[in-house]
């Protein structure tokens, strides 16, 4: 027996009905889940403020990184902690870095503890000695620059590293 090609055999086709069920019940769990995902990153600037400047008072142990300039060939880096205690470029923060880190020491080994701490003995002496540290720079300063400068503060110990403008005053 021969086969012949315009047999009246069932074409075949794709039964597509449990396709849309997989494809509706994926668009379920997706419409559950997407709420839980967080929408965006809210970024809590404070708003400037003359009153609150009067009345805020900067810690004696607060250091400041100040940046001059907005040549990033030029950018002197400052190390100020109520007197200038270390200089440096943007190119460079080497200098501040070590600076910071012999800071911290020294407030660790003269038990130089951060307001609300002196009692606190159950905590280890790194976390009571005061490591903040602010990142002072004009705005026209390129932002990479000040990243230097941060990571450099990071990795003498500072924690937390706060950014302030120039236009802000002490």
């Amino acid at each position: 027996m021969a086969m012949t090609s315009g047999g009246g055999g069932a074409a075949p086709n794709i039964n597509v009905t449990p396709l849309i069920d997989i494809l509706l019940v994926l668009l379920i769990i997706f419409m559950v889940i997407s709420p839980l995902k967080p929408a965006r990153f809210k970024a809590l600037v404070p708003e400037n403020s003359k009153d609150m400047s009067s009345q805020a008072k900067q810690s004696p142990q607060t250091l400041v990184v100040d940046i001059k300039g907005a040549d990033p060939s030029a950018g002197a880096v400052l190390l100020r902690g109520g007197v200038e205690i270390a200089h440096g470029s943007v190119s460079d923060p080497g200098p501040i870095a070590s600076a910071l880190a012999t800071e911290f020491k020294t407030r660790k080994d003269e038990q130089r503890w951060k307001t609300g701490f002196e009692n606190q003995v159950q905590l280890s002496p790194d976390e009571r000695i005061e490591r903040t540290v602010f990142v002072k720079a004009p705005e026209s300063q390129k932002y990479g620059n000040v990243v230097k400068v941060i990571d450099a503060a990071k990795g003498a110990g500072a924690n937390p590293v706060g950014l302030q403008t120039e236009a802000l005053d002490q």
